[in-house]
């Protein structure tokens, strides 16, 4: 039928990778989007380790993928407690608030 190559493999993770990007910089004012456009930006590289894991039938790249899906689900819910408690003591989860704070 249809053989998945390492090029269709690469063009998602590129794909994945430039939507993360363009979610950082483009909306630089909710925390939310800039979280969710890391976990893209992972999720590009993940694609990428998997890619080259099946071409070279070797599973190095997909224990790594693993790995990196266990620190971005943590970075995750991690980093949505952290926004929650501001919102809570603050009202607003808007970038601009966020970085007058000091420590």
């Amino acid at each position: 039928m249809f053989d998945i190559g390492l090029v269709h493999y690469l063009t998602v993770g590129a794909i994945l990778f430039v939507l993360g990007i363009f979610g950082i910089f483009l909306n630089r004012k909710n925390v939310i989007v800039i979280l969710m456009s890391v976990e893209l930006i992972l999720l590009a590289v993940n694609m990428n380790l998997v890619g080259f894991s099946s071409v070279l039938q070797d599973l190095t790249g997909q224990i790594f993928a693993m790995l990196i899906l266990t620190v971005a689900a943590a970075e995750a819910a991690i980093g949505l407690a952290i926004v929650v408690i501001y919102y809570r003591n603050r009202g607003s989860i808007e970038v601009e608030d966020i970085s007058t704070l000091r420590g």
